[in-house]
């Protein structure tokens, strides 16, 4: 059916949109320039799967993308109501008309009053930032589910909708104290929680460990960004492993500063590469990140990586940023080593929390410690004092049951021992996933995660962002993808094992069906 005007109304919305492109003489790389004046930021897969057709933008993006190209939204997601107006149209390979440069479509989203508003774009500081753990397939992801579509979630380390329970005795005692929790606590913590931690790093041979700077937090998380924007001045170097959890990167550029990544080696069981840590030092390097456990291997490193890693810190003058979150999480009998506890001549920070050991991540409890070489961040423990204060204080509630949970019996404990369901999970993915012809995996030691590598040969992969979009279209199941996790190429993605047995069954065997027939257009 045609509109008067040319335009095949009934379309798919991909026709429409790469009509529309052509009309308005816009290649791709204009549409990703405009939304971005608009405060929108859209990757170049996100929009080739739009074109493609392979992907329908969600109500927000879709609404962007009919302003920049100066149609209405509704017909280019229905192909229903006033189609756009040819009058404007660019002739073919020109640059975008006048009308649909980013000046024009800034004004033609906000108006008040008839008045063009300006509008208020993302700060530049978030260009780099990248978080895909929840992502353009989270997102895909969730309009897929808003349209009634049930999705498998393989892609976060999110205990409590897979059946993992809190013990029943932190529960407890949360609820007894909370009429005690209405107020602010001290910036640090409440003493019970902070005399906790204490003890716990004293348990784990953390040395020079003092009341005074031990500091909780909403999670890990707020700590990290929290001492990254204490000690980084623009263009600083941080250290930090590729794979990494993504934050890490994510906020040693939000404070300014450049994360250099070294290998972790996968031929020696995901174990960082001292000999390409020790090269990207330079005069502007000031830290290092140790992941351990890792996320999202499940590596578990040895005395003698961190000797290595210590090593170098020291002659390089370096201060240690050690995440071990996962510290009460190894299995098979391997032993965690804080790296701290290598490095009592060396400024040490170490966080660690509640949030996966037991099984509580909305309640949102972490801490960090600093130890070692104190002497040498005063400056930089003014920071941190300045920044905690500003917030005030991290969830009393979830701090009043620090002592109960560090001190009682680790109910942890019988879920990552032979029989226990993340024992048997991680045993059971390791083990299918190998099965997969294309498909080699490291075994995790620890954690909840698991790293597989795609032959990319084979399934003639070079986006691993499209892959994970075709894998949930295909199957349904979504999984954050390589470079999600700063790693460079696109032959790796993440497993969460966190699912009931039942539940991985069924993945694995429609992952093991996806990879027999796919093969990357």
């Amino acid at each position: 059916m045609n509109d008067g005007r040319g335009f095949v109304v009934q379309a798919t919305f991909a026709q429409r949109l790469k009509q529309l492109m052509e009309l308005r003489g816009a290649k791709q790389a204009d549409v990703i320039r405009m939304a971005q004046t608009c405060g929108k930021h859209l990757g170049k897969s996100q929009v080739s799967q739009y074109v493609s057709g392979k992907t329908i933008p969600r109500r927000d993006v879709m609404d962007v993308l009919a302003a920049v190209l100066e149609a209405d939204a509704t017909w280019l997601a229905t192909g229903e109501g006033p189609g756009p107006d040819t009058a404007r149209a660019s002739k073919p390979g020109s640059a975008p008309a006048p009308s649909a440069r980013p000046a024009r479509s800034d004004s033609a989203l906000h108006t008040t009053g008839g008045v063009p508003m300006r509008t208020f774009k993302k700060s530049s500081k978030l260009d780099n930032v990248l978080y895909d753990v929840r992502g353009p397939v989270v997102d895909e992801a969730a309009r897929m589910e808003d349209d009634g579509a049930r999705i498998l979630k393989l892609n976060i380390g999110n205990p409590a909708p897979f059946g993992f329970r809190a013990p029943d005795e932190v529960v407890f005692d949360m609820r007894q104290q909370l009429a005690d929790c209405e107020g602010y606590s001290d910036s640090r913590g409440l003493f019970s929680a902070r005399k906790a931690i204490m003890q716990y790093s004293q348990l784990r041979n953390i040395p020079n460990v003092d009341m005074k700077h031990i500091y909780t937090g909403n999670g890990v998380s707020e700590l990290i960004q929290l001492s990254m924007h204490a000690l980084i001045e623009n263009g600083d170097e941080v250290l930090v492993p590729a794979p990494d959890y993504p934050l890490w990167t994510a906020c040693v550029t939000l404070a300014g500063g450049n994360a250099v990544h070294y290998i972790c080696d996968e031929q020696n069981e995901w174990n960082p590469d001292l000999e390409d840590m020790e090269k990207k030092v330079t005069e502007r390097t000031k830290a290092i990140v140790v992941i351990n456990p890792n996320n999202p291997t499940g590596a578990v490193y040895s005395r003698e990586i961190l000797e290595g890693i210590v090593e170098i810190a020291r002659k390089h003058q370096l201060m240690i940023f050690a995440d071990e979150i996962y510290d009460r999480l190894i299995m098979d009998g391997y032993e965690h080593i804080s790296i701290a506890s290598l490095a009592p001549d060396l400024p040490c920070v170490t966080y660690s929390g509640l949030s996966k050991s037991h099984m509580i991540c909305g309640y949102r409890v972490g801490w960090m410690v600093l130890s070692g070489n104190q002497a040498c961040m005063k400056d930089f423990i003014l920071g941190i004092n300045m920044l905690s204060n500003m917030r005030l204080c991290s969830n009393v509630p979830a701090q009043s049951i620090v002592q109960t949970a560090l001190g009682g019996y680790q109910s942890v404990n019988e879920y990552i021992r032979p029989g226990g369901r993340v024992y048997e999970q991680r045993n059971y993915v390791y083990e299918a996933l190998n099965a997969i012809d294309g498909i080699t995996a490291v075994k995790p030691k620890a954690a909840f995660y698991i790293f597989p590598k795609m032959d990319i040969k084979k399934f003639n992969i070079t986006d691993d962002e499209q892959f994970a979009l075709d894998l949930l279209h295909q199957k349904k199941i979504l999984i954050t993808r390589g470079g999600g996790f700063n790693w460079g190429e696109p032959d790796h993605f993440r497993i969460v094992y966190l699912p009931r047995m039942e539940v991985l069954k069924e993945s694995m065997e429609d992952l093991a069906d996806f990879f027999a027939h796919y093969r990357q257009s």
